[in-house]
């Protein structure tokens, strides 16, 4: 049996993909190479080869990108990054900057 006059409408709902945000990891003098890699290894979850090669750019440049992620997530992996640095004494700067 067909049903008339109680057709429903469609809506179309929009689904907004979350801004991108980028996480950088900046080069300075103070800061070990190894303790930069074990930060991208434990934090970005690099694998050895990917963290050094990412720490050699970081190294040879001024920055490098670590990672993309949704902002909430951007914001606590540079913050970790931030933290744990500051605990083992080094001024790593890290930061989630939007895309």
């Amino acid at each position: 049996m067909a049903i008339k006059g109680n057709m429903k409408e469609q809506t179309r709902s929009r689904v907004k993909v979350p801004r991108s945000y980028r996480v950088l990891i900046y080069n300075d003098d103070f800061t070990p190479m190894d303790f930069v890699v074990e930060v991208l290894m434990q934090i970005f979850d690099k694998d050895e080869a990917a963290a050094t090669a990412l720490m050699l750019s970081v190294h040879r440049g001024s920055y490098a990108v670590a990672g993309v992620y949704p902002k909430d997530i951007a914001c606590t992996k540079a913050a970790e990054a931030v933290r744990w640095a500051r605990e083992e004494g080094h001024p790593l700067k890290v930061e989630a900057v939007c895309q």
